[in-house]
């Protein structure tokens, strides 16, 4: 399989998505119920690692309720990409490891007249140590 490629035109804005990444656990970007619904669009949505969907209410209550919980700095991003899927319309995909838990993630940005806005996330499991086929 082909490995994503970020095109040249696209690497000041993977820069940029990258730093909001993983998105939900960056509390200088989300450290209150209004910053959070200042990054995610009114429709946002997500489908987690467990394969369920969320909605922007359920994701936003949930988040906003750890807040206060300490940072989990021992997680680690990697293999970032990230690819223009219509004018001003971003996906940005990357690897997140969790301990020894491996997923991969994917979220679509939205950059408008305020700033970035995530319209959808999603995470994946990896099972298998074969990443890639």
């Amino acid at each position: 399989m082909a490995k994503p490629v970020t095109l040249p035109e696209n690497l000041s804005v993977l820069e940029e998505l990258r730093r909001r990444e993983p998105i939900f656990h960056r509390p200088e970007l989300a450290g209150s119920r209004a910053e959070l619904e200042a990054m995610t669009a009114d429709d946002f949505w997500e489908i987690g690692a467990s394969g369920r969907r969320y909605s922007r209410e359920y994701v936003l209550e949930t988040v906003a309720a750890r807040l206060d919980e300490p940072v989990e700095d021992s997680w680690r991003t990697d293999d970032f990409h990230c690819r223009e899927l219509a004018p001003g319309v971003y996906l940005l995909t990357y690897t997140l490891l969790q301990g020894e838990r491996r997923t991969r993630r994917a979220s679509i940005w939205q950059r408008s007249a305020v700033g970035w806005k995530v319209v959808f996330h999603q995470g994946t499991v990896i099972q298998d140590q074969e990443l890639d086929t």
